[in-house]
């Protein structure tokens, strides 16, 4: 057996993680010399124990590494040890280290500096356009966006990324074969064509399920230099991930959001408790003594030049999140009539689009 393929067992044996192994390898030198040594050898490391050294030793009883290998050929797939010189470097420094890295694309898209952007799965309009300007900005800015394939924040992280021409990789809660959501298939077939990566620890066959996805996140963040979560409730798994950037060493930012709503709960936590206030791209690449490069038509308001007095003044009392009617007339101060109208304009020239209620966003 290869080296890749001693490891490959290990990560088939579910008693046995990074760290056990890492103590293993520190007594017995090598995964090759791991899998050839008794149990009895193997359980007299300490935090190992019989149970867990009795499964190493019996892996092949309970996996079939020759269908595991088929398989990633049959799928295009690839896998890299943590002692290939193409592990990425930086997820070398966390505590755990994945064994194994399962991968589709081009796994240097990890070698650049990253910043991981996440957030809940259910998100406001207003969530959802951050995620996306963020991610585009920093990808415009030559940097890696990272983040968890899921629905929600995760999702528009990845679309801004791609619509930025930039890379970005996405670290699954379950094995390659697996894509979930599975809505998110032709996304992640975007991401590893557009020079990203799709990257999974679990062997072929793992669906998502509460374990796998704390699992994932210790990735996503160990990737990355600096985490932004852009919207999160109290409970969202988003501030699991911000936890192990902390513990990680990592930088974490923050995007408040309205006092008023859930979603923004879990940011404003995180900002309290030390996180960096996120008003603009400008205060994540400072942090890391970087500039954004200006963008086509930057300083310049995204909007047609034939744009009427009444238009204009429509597109700039409106925020990026959700905007009522009566919100509209209030700020703009011009008759219902008029703004009713002139919405109805906007919405034919796909410049605003109407929400149920009476709520009106703009565009992209």
């Amino acid at each position: 057996m290869t080296r890749t393929e001693c490891y490959l067992a290990l990560n088939s044996v579910r008693l046995i993680g990074p760290v056990r192994v890492r103590r293993l390898l520190d007594a017995f030198g090598s995964v090759e010399a791991i899998l050839a040594s008794p149990a009895s050898r193997l359980a007299s490391v300490e935090g190992v124990g019989p149970e867990a050294a009795r499964a190493v030793t019996e892996w092949d009883q309970h996996w079939d590494l020759s269908k595991e290998l088929d398989e990633i050929a049959r799928l295009g797939l690839n896998v890299v040890d943590r002692e290939d010189p193409s592990y990425p470097a930086i997820l070398k420094e966390i505590y755990d280290p994945p064994l194994v890295l399962y991968y589709r694309g081009d796994l240097t898209a990890c070698a650049r500096r990253s910043i991981a952007v996440v957030g809940s799965r259910h998100t406001s309009h207003y969530g959802q356009e951050m995620a996306k300007k963020l991610s585009y900005q920093i990808a415009y800015a030559g940097l890696t966006v990272t983040s968890g394939l899921a629905r929600g924040i995760d999702t528009f992280a990845h679309q801004g990324a791609l619509a930025a021409k930039g890379r970005t990789v996405a670290v699954l809660g379950c094995s390659l074969d697996r894509i979930y959501p599975p809505e998110n298939q032709a996304l992640a077939d975007m991401i590893a064509g557009q020079g990203g990566a799709l990257l999974s620890e679990f062997p072929l066959g793992t669906p998502p399920d509460r374990q796998t996805f704390p699992m994932r996140n210790r990735i996503v963040s160990g990737l990355s230099t600096g985490l932004v979560v852009v919207e999160a409730g109290e409970n969202s798994g988003a501030l699991i991930t911000a936890r192990m950037a902390v513990d990680q060493g990592r930088n974490v930012f923050a995007v408040p959001g309205r006092i008023d709503q859930p979603h923004a709960k879990g940011c404003h936590r995180l900002i309290k408790e030390g996180a960096k206030l996120v008003e603009g791209v400008e205060d994540i690449l400072g942090e890391f003594d970087l500039l954004i490069p200006p963008g086509p038509g930057e300083g310049k308001r995204p909007w047609p030049d034939d744009l009427s007095p009444a238009e204009r003044n429509v597109l700039e009392v409106m925020d990026l999140d959700e905007n009522s009617l009566d919100g509209i007339i209030q700020k703009c101060g011009l008759p219902s009539a008029v703004v009713t109208s002139t919405l109805l304009r906007l919405e034919m020239r796909k410049l605003v689009r109407q929400l149920p209620g009476k709520n009106f966003v703009k565009t992209d």
